[in-house]
């Protein structure tokens, strides 16, 4: 239902605010599969790398879900990301949407889509 959906991501935004990665990843099934402009994981574990990863790179500042429709299993989000490089602290920000699919209230798959990949990829250089 859409509120299981608010509740899942919720569960999920906050987990990633608190840089929580067992709760994070525990909003995942085990053979998941994310779909990004860089590129695709597969797996919880190769995930979880990504996730580390991802946190040892910037600290999360907010995560703003603006929109958000459920139909059956499938799930449409329009949201803002904004991190703090850990390096400098520079706020690093970015617009994306997402889909993905929902089974007894873990993410199965996820395809996420940016305003500009490419800025995002520099940013992450930096």
């Amino acid at each position: 239902s859409p509120d299981d959906a608010r509740a899942l991501f919720d569960r999920r935004r906050q987990a990633w605010l608190h840089e929580d990665v067992d709760g994070y990843l525990d909003c995942w099934v085990d053979d998941l599969v994310l779909e990004t402009p860089g590129g695709i994981v597969r797996g919880r574990a190769a995930y979880e790398n990504t996730v580390r990863g991802s946190l040892r790179w910037a600290r999360p500042a907010r995560f703003e879900v603006h929109h958000l429709a459920a139909t059956g299993d499938v799930v449409l989000a329009d949201w803002t990301i904004t991190v703090e490089r850990r390096a400098d602290g520079e706020a690093i920000s970015w617009r994306g949407m997402s889909v993905c699919e929902l089974s007894a209230g873990r993410i199965v798959w996820w395809r996420e889509y940016y305003q500009d990949p490419a800025a995002l990829a520099g940013a992450a250089r930096r």
